[in-house]
């Protein structure tokens, strides 16, 4: 089973980043969450959920046997899990997550991971360095980063 690395709250945002002019150009490493909630490949939905609710998240990345990310699994996912009225004691972290997860590098740009994100309709991106997992970002940042610096 995986490491299980979580945050609790808002994690704070670098002071670096703000989304003035050319901010968008900073790279995504100022924007990232570096402390993310990891769960198994072979956790069972039940078990997902309730690493989620104790850790206040709202996302766990899938990790799979090699340590790396296989998919993403957020609180949306398991509402509608439960809405289909399946098992949560005997469905798995593999069965549920979306498995096709873009990645960026920690320096692309704030701009190019957006870009990403409306491209592929999804609201996570996990920031990778050599395959190691640095940090996830989700759309909610981009919005409470833009918040933030315009109200």
């Amino acid at each position: 089973m995986a490491d299980k690395t979580v945050w609790q709250g808002q994690c704070p945002l670098s002071p670096d980043f703000t989304l003035g002019v050319n901010a968008m150009d900073k790279p995504i490493s100022l924007l990232m969450n570096k402390h993310i909630t990891t769960v198994d490949i072979n956790d069972t939905i039940d078990q997902v959920e309730k690493i989620m609710d104790s850790h206040k998240s709202t996302c766990a990345l899938v990790i799979g046997s090699d340590q790396s990310c296989f998919g993403v699994i957020s609180y949306p996912d398991i509402v509608h899990f439960h809405e289909r009225g399946k098992n949560p004691k005997t469905e798995r972290a593999w069965e549920l997550c979306t498995h096709k997860v873009i990645e960026v590098s920690p320096d692309t740009s704030a701009s190019e991971t957006a870009k990403l994100m409306l491209k592929h309709k999804i609201n996570h991106i996990v920031i990778t360095e050599n395959k190691i997992i640095k940090g996830i970002v989700s759309s909610i940042d981009f919005v409470g980063e833009y918040l933030k610096q315009n109200v």
